[in-house]
């Protein structure tokens, strides 16, 4: 018998008829035993997530304005769900006495509710006990797990039940005040579960098939990704492929659980694998690539820079000073550039530049705005000689000029600052390049041997 840990998104759970596709989900698979849901999310694109009321809710109380209004959608919503699915769970009661208690509560415990109430609602409508986060997740002061105090109470729990339903987003801290993760924290809470009951899969559902080879916005009808590892969802994932929320790969990195993503809507979609060590057989040279635009570059040039002990370190820490983070560094004997966020620096440039010429005096001090990166990811990418040759190459076909590159030591990724004008027909040409049939390679990735369980 294969352990699953299921995950539902709040779009798998934002309303009845959701409920009923993630029910006959779960009950397809009597693997499926121990599920973590979130809070009702969108129904449709211009409906509010239960969470962003709550949210909202809290501002109403801490500026002392009526809240019935607020309170009212969010009622209404958990109502329809239980009255459509003849459920005898008295959430109308649990949520007027939440209302009524509204000025004794803190955000986090207010905010946490969603996941909450969704959980004993799909509990009782699947047949399942609740287990409520509170009484197993702990969390220390800086938002940390306590691994040690959360694993001892989910191995007591599991003495207790077999199966559960279980609220995401939110736990314990070790004062006993209910403390939330950072949005999308279901995520993270099912990694939790499944690193300590040694799940074989991590089933993350959603309204999505997983990841795509490159933005359908941008590219036709692009390829799904099948496989990916946790290191290329990173890159991707960095550069604004989002489908999981990042945290939620490191509880289960180390035991090289794998991460199933799958869609709700499509349940028979394949979906996509997230594991770091297996063995796959890859069908193009590149994993996937991303994009995004709103950044600039920084331009230091001093003659003799090389000769200089500790030159850079002093541009860097006026960056630092700015709270400014930096993307790339791509360098040169005399002179280096600085790639960071234009939303980092916009209010503060002319005092950047004004502190780099004070601190280091240099010959040259230029800004190069309105830059887009373009990430092409794959681990594969480090076995096929001349794959930066293949892409420059096709950039310069298409008449795009590159402004900045950089690639990782472990080749896992090349990125290429272009202008932002240039992002979409940067992203179509490499593309192209790489995932056309005419250019297919089949390659067989090998990685090193798995100490834990795979779905290959």
């Amino acid at each position: 018998m294969t352990l699953k840990v299921t995950k539902f998104g709040g779009s798998s759970v934002s309303q009845a008829s959701q409920f009923k596709k993630v029910k006959d989900i779960v009950l397809s698979d009597p693997d499926r035993r121990f599920v973590v849901v979130s809070a009702p999310g969108k129904r449709f694109s211009s409906d509010s997530k239960i969470t962003d009321l709550l949210y909202l809710l809290d501002a109403h109380r801490q500026y002392h304005v009526d809240a019935s209004n607020v309170f009212d959608l969010i009622k209404a919503r958990f109502v329809e769900i239980k009255e459509t699915l003849h459920l005898k769970y008295p959430v109308e009661k649990e949520l007027d006495a939440l209302y009524q208690n509204l000025s004794s509560l803190s955000q986090n415990e207010i905010v946490s509710r969603g996941e909450y109430f969704c959980a004993k609602l799909m509990a009782e409508y699947l047949g399942f006990p609740f287990l409520d986060a509170a009484d197993v997740i702990r969390v220390n002061h800086d938002k940390t797990i306590d691994w040690d105090a959360t694993k001892a109470r989910l191995k007591t729990a599991m003495n207790q039940y077999d199966h559960f339903v279980f609220p995401g987003f939110y736990g314990l801290s070790n004062n006993g005040k209910i403390m939330v993760f950072s949005r999308g924290g279901g995520d993270i809470t099912g990694s939790i579960l499944a690193n300590i009951i040694e799940a074989d899969v991590y089933e993350n559902w959603t309204d999505v098939s997983g990841f795509l080879m490159a933005d359908p916005r941008i590219v036709k009808n692009p390829e799904p990704i099948t496989h990916i590892t946790y290191s290329e969802l990173r890159e991707l994932s960095y550069m604004g492929a989002s489908v999981l929320h990042e945290e939620a790969v490191f509880p289960v990195k180390e035991s090289n659980i794998p991460i199933h993503i799958l869609n709700t809507n499509a349940p028979n979609d394949q979906g996509t694998i997230i594991q770091e060590r297996n063995k796959v057989q890859r069908k193009y040279p590149i994993t996937g690539l991303a994009g995004k635009p709103g950044f600039l570059s920084i331009y230091v040039y001093k003659k003799h820079m090389s000769n200089e002990v500790g030159y850079m370190r002093k541009v860097l820490s006026v960056l630092e000073r700015f709270n400014v983070s930096i993307e790339h560094i791509p360098s040169g004997i005399d002179s280096f550039t600085a790639i960071v966020a234009r939303n980092e620096v916009e209010d503060s440039l002319y005092e950047i530049l004004h502190a780099i010429k004070q601190a280091v005096q240099p010959d040259e001090l230029k800004v190069l705005d309105n830059i887009a990166l373009v990430s092409t990811v794959g681990n594969s990418m480090s076995h096929q000689p001349g794959m930066a040759g293949r892409l420059f190459e096709a950039l310069g076909r298409e008449g795009i000029s590159i402004v900045m590159i950089a690639q990782d030591s472990n080749e896992i990724n090349i990125t290429v600052g272009v202008d932002e004008k240039d992002l979409a027909h940067t992203i179509q040409c490499i593309y192209a390049e790489f995932v056309q049939p005419s250019n297919v390679d089949v390659q067989i990735y090998e990685t090193a041997p798995s100490k834990g369980k795979s779905l290959i």
